[in-house]
């Protein structure tokens, strides 16, 4: 029992990384803009965060500082591909890019540091109590809770139960009658852009202050890459895709065990298991198209530029 209680309190922790930054990228693709810069935005959130809390030891101040990070790449992000019109797919890339190189730099003075201060438990009473789960998912850092219950619960509301959510996913669906209906196409793509960017480097101060205190250079290690690949996954939709994320952070925490337990596996391969896991989830669906591809469609205008004269 105390081998699976750790198994799921470390894949609570380790998904929650993953769970993040995918629902930013869903924001991004509801309104039918490809963000591949996730990479590049979780590293300069990681690196942030640490920076922050050095200077102030508060880790709250440093998942803060985060997101005005991301924010900030978020607007020059939407800036070039909603305004601009530039060419996402371009763009994403070298959103990565810049951010892993930037992060790198920065962080050299920062490397193996531990970081000052981290997101503390926080034991929900009553709950906690319950036996593997209740320890696992009701002994854990503020963060857990807001990414697992709060955000998703929160994002599916805002979609699929509000005027303004269909909106939004009009604008990713057909953002020529979404114009034509008086709706801001331009207006909500660059918010939710940056919104998106914002959580996804939220999601590197979340790996740096919660999952792996400290930094070193390449901690981020294909997570934005694997964040993406849910988002498809999870048919573009927020619970699904946090649930993406807690089983990917169950196949990492297999990882560790394996590791800790000695079993007669090759280290590299219980490291793999992430990636494979990504490559068997994007199989999946190809083999299964005809079933699913009505679930997990994208939005019809993801990655095509908004033209108002254009019809």
């Amino acid at each position: 029992m105390d081998l699976l209680t750790g198994l799921f309190s470390t894949a609570f922790l380790a998904g929650g990384v993953l769970a993040l930054a995918a629902l930013g990228e869903v924001l991004a693709e509801r309104v039918g803009v490809v963000n591949l810069g996730a990479e590049g935005l979780m590293a300069m959130g990681a690196i942030t965060a640490i920076a922050t809390v050095t200077a102030t030891p508060n880790p709250m101040l440093g998942f803060i500082a985060a997101l005005a990070v991301g924010t900030l790449f978020g607007v020059v992000f939407a800036t070039a591909t909603v305004w601009l019109r530039a060419n996402q797919v371009l763009c994403g890339l070298a959103l990565t890019l810049m951010g892993t190189g930037l992060a790198s730099t920065i962080g050299r003075s920062y490397s193996g540091m531990p970081a000052r201060a981290v997101f503390a438990p926080i034991e929900i009473p009553f709950l906690s109590q319950l036996p593997i789960l209740g320890k696992a998912l009701f002994s854990q850092n503020i963060l857990v809770y807001l990414i697992y219950i709060i955000l998703p619960l929160a994002l599916h509301y805002l979609l699929f139960k509000t005027r303004h959510g269909l909106n939004l996913r009009a604008v990713g669906e057909n953002p020529a009658a979404a114009d034509a209906a008086g709706i801001p196409v331009n207006a909500i793509r660059f918010a939710y852009v940056t919104a998106g960017s914002a959580l996804a480097a939220g999601a590197g101060a979340y790996l740096t202050l919660a999952f792996v205190p400290s930094w070193s250079d390449g901690v981020v290690a294909g997570r934005g890459w694997i964040a993406v690949a849910l988002v498809i996954f999870a048919g573009y939709r927020p619970i699904p895709a946090v649930l993406s994320g807690l089983l990917f952070g169950l196949i990492t925490a297999l990882g560790f065990v394996g590791q800790a337990r000695g079993w007669p596996v090759a280290p590299a391969v219980l490291s793999m298991l992430p990636y494979l896991g990504t490559i068997a989830l994007i199989i999946v669906p190809v083999l299964a198209w005809q079933r699913m591809r009505r679930v997990m469609a994208a939005p019809a205008a993801l990655g095509e530029p908004y033209f108002r004269d254009v019809r």
